[in-house]
């Protein structure tokens, strides 16, 4: 994880460089916001209505494929240790993500902040970030200002330590040092495209995808639906190169 992230780093910067080929590709409209066109209610219903599909549609492939779908756990056990039911999880990302439009003003992101991290660190070796047109105008001063610079390198420190305090707590805190020539591989060519692929879409499926759908956003949609396919290819990837074990075979 630590060679995924320093590349998803690497490719969130390299994705700045080339910011000019990508802004010069036509673009069909502006901005969408289902809230300014359908109103509060009709965004709410057209969200609920996409995403009961996707749960509608994953229960009848999950079933299909196991017999059954996977039991979570239903609750919460201590709140310090765990286990925590998905429930707790998603209440928590929600009350994170009210927050931000509270403190921030804006909807929570995550991998901006890598960029802004990759650019500084790129800077060190002597390149010249702020000369680059994505890091020109509001974004020069986070480039220049240190790594906290903004709100979202500060909740991204957060996130990793408090991650860590997490599983630290439940007992599960275990690196792992030995890694396989694959192990590598899959690290560094999967950080490159989660990071110059974040950049493009705007996000992760935080910034793009939650903040686009609790906003409104049809990016968030439209992120959402290449995100489901993207991952529906990366879990067949996974099972052909041998990452994954062999399912268990469907219950009769």
């Amino acid at each position: 994880m630590i060679l995924v992230l320093a590349f998803f780093i690497a490719g969130s910067v390299w994705a700045t460089y080339d910011w000019d080929f990508w802004a010069s590709l036509p673009r069909t409209r502006a901005g969408v916001s289902l809230i300014r066109d359908y109103g509060v209610v009709g965004a709410w219903i057209a969200m609920a209505a996409l995403l009961g599909a996707l749960w509608f549609a994953s229960v009848l492939v999950e079933r299909r494929a196991h017999g059954t779908l996977e039991h979570a756990a239903p609750v919460t056990g201590s709140w310090l240790a765990g286990p925590w039911s998905i429930w707790t999880g998603a209440a928590g990302l929600a009350l994170v993500a009210l927050l931000c439009f509270i403190v921030l003003g804006r909807t929570w992101g995550v991998t901006y902040g890598f960029a802004v991290w990759g650019a500084q660190a790129v800077e060190l070796f002597g390149a010249t970030p702020t000369e680059w047109t994505y890091w020109s105008g509001w974004r020069r001063g986070h480039v220049e200002n240190g790594p906290l610079s903004n709100g979202t390198t500060v909740m991204n420190l957060g996130i990793l330590f408090g991650a860590m305090i997490a599983a630290g707590l439940a007992g599960r805190y275990a690196p792992v040092w030995r890694l396989s020539a694959r192990d590598v591989a899959t690290a560094v060519v999967g950080g490159l495209l989660m990071g110059y692929g974040a950049r493009l879409a705007y996000g992760c499926n935080i910034g793009a995808f939650l903040g686009g759908m609790t906003s409104g956003s049809l990016h968030g949609v439209w992120w959402l639906i290449w995100g489901f396919a993207g991952s529906w290819i990366g879990v067949i990837a996974r099972g052909r190169i041998g990452m994954d074990a062999r399912p268990a075979p469907a219950v009769a």
